[in-house]
């Protein structure tokens, strides 16, 4: 159902709210290209605390876009990959990749207070 002019959607303010939060959309654009390990996320986004990761992973997994995945090797392996849901989002990140290309510059800062 689309939303009134003016009022803003609760579903798109929710997957906003999901997604807005600290480290959810980079842990994601990480998992893009498939399954990594705890320790391949972490050396990917290294100004990541591993505490952090953690918890946003558990959180990501709870709402089902991450699933955590055991293999009962010696060490245990442990891999983390997007589900469905989570892959359904590819569209959305490669628009953002393609905007940023365009429009953001790395060594500018880009939000003024």
């Amino acid at each position: 159902m689309e939303p009134k002019q003016g009022q803003m959607c609760a579903r798109f303010e929710k997957a906003v709210e999901l997604l807005s939060k600290r480290w959810v959309a980079l842990i994601v654009y990480s998992l893009l290209p498939g399954p990594r390990r705890f320790s391949d996320i972490e050396q990917n986004l290294p100004s990541l605390s591993g505490k952090v990761l953690s918890d946003r992973l558990k959180e990501l997994e709870a709402c089902g876009l991450v699933r955590r995945d055991v293999y009962p090797e010696m060490p245990v392996r442990i891999e983390y990959s997007l589900t469905d849901k989570g892959r359904a989002l590819s569209p959305l990140f490669i628009n953002i990749t393609e905007w940023a290309h365009q429009w953001i510059d790395p060594d500018e800062e880009q939000i003024r207070q």
